[in-house]
């Protein structure tokens, strides 16, 4: 089979993260928390996963001048993502996530963007060849320029939740949304727009429509759930890998919710991202 081609336009992150017994509660310092550091990156994971899953794939993005960038893309490097398309900010620093996991897997994040927010159309380039991935931790108009310059699929996860132009939505063939993100939007809104929906349901698994009609429903399988940070970049990026290979669509989205599950079986975003062999055997 011939690999999928990706490119991944997006956020590289170090993942700065706090383990607790539970989430605090507005106002409350808990003590006690382990401390530990992770790539991340919605962008990252992404490429990341697709990687892991069995795509070739180039990610384009921007990081600082500064030693969270060495670390934020160890793990790019060391699986074979094609990284010429990151640049570096002279004057903005790596992009900078503050988390905190419960010990339940449930997670509160808050990012500081840094570089990410600086990725202009002027870093893309001239044609984007293949499939495309894309979120929302970039600037809206380098992503609408980004979708404009593909020549082929665009599969597009909308988070976090933000207004998105109407023409890069029409151009999507995958749009991937959690529930949260899907009440932001309004499902009807989006399954109006035509092409591929994906909705994820957390622990009850996900939703696939085209053109507005349901065309396939999976739950995750079991597993012990020790982190679910980066299971919702796996599972875009499953969904992606899997639909190129044109996997039919009960199958594409059993296949994506395997692997999101086997994401949360481990601590932190990119170290738990998992291998094509891991999925299959579960799936």
């Amino acid at each position: 089979m011939t690999r999928p081609r990706i490119t991944v336009v997006g956020s590289v992150n170090l993942d700065l993260v706090v383990s607790t017994e539970r989430l605090p509660e507005p106002g409350e310092t808990l003590m006690g928390g382990s401390f530990s550091s992770h790539p991340g990156g919605k962008g990252a994971n992404q490429a990341l996963a697709a990687c892991r899953l069995g795509a070739e794939v180039s990610l384009i993005a921007k990081v600082g001048r500064d030693a969270n960038a060495e670390e934020a893309l160890a793990l790019l490097k060391r699986d074979g993502v094609n990284l010429s398309g990151v640049g570096v900010s002279p004057d903005q620093p790596t992009g900078v996530a503050l988390i905190n996991v419960a010990a339940d897997g449930e997670n509160q994040i808050v990012v500081a963007p840094g570089a990410n927010a600086v990725l202009r159309p002027e870093d893309l380039p001239e044609r984007i060849e293949g499939a495309l991935v894309g979120q929302h931790e970039v600037p809206l108009d380098t992503l609408a320029e980004a979708v404009a310059r593909c020549n082929g699929f665009v599969s597009l996860n909308l988070a976090p939740a933000m207004d998105t132009a109407d023409a890069v939505l029409k151009r999507s063939d995958l749009v991937i949304v959690n529930k949260t993100e899907a009440d932001f939007y309004g499902r009807q809104a989006l399954l109006a727009v035509g092409g591929r929906v994906a909705i994820t349901l957390g622990a009850e698994g996900a939703i696939l429509f085209a053109d507005g009609v349901e065309i396939a429903r999976a739950a995750p399988p079991k597993v012990d759930v020790v982190d679910a940070t980066g299971a919702g970049d796996t599972f875009t990026a499953a969904l992606t890998v899997a639909l190129l290979e044109n996997q039919p669509a009960d199958q594409a989205l059993r296949f994506a919710c395997a692997a999101g599950a086997l994401a949360a079986t481990r601590a932190g975003a990119q170290p738990a991202l998992p291998l094509r062999h891991a999925v299959d055997a579960l799936v």
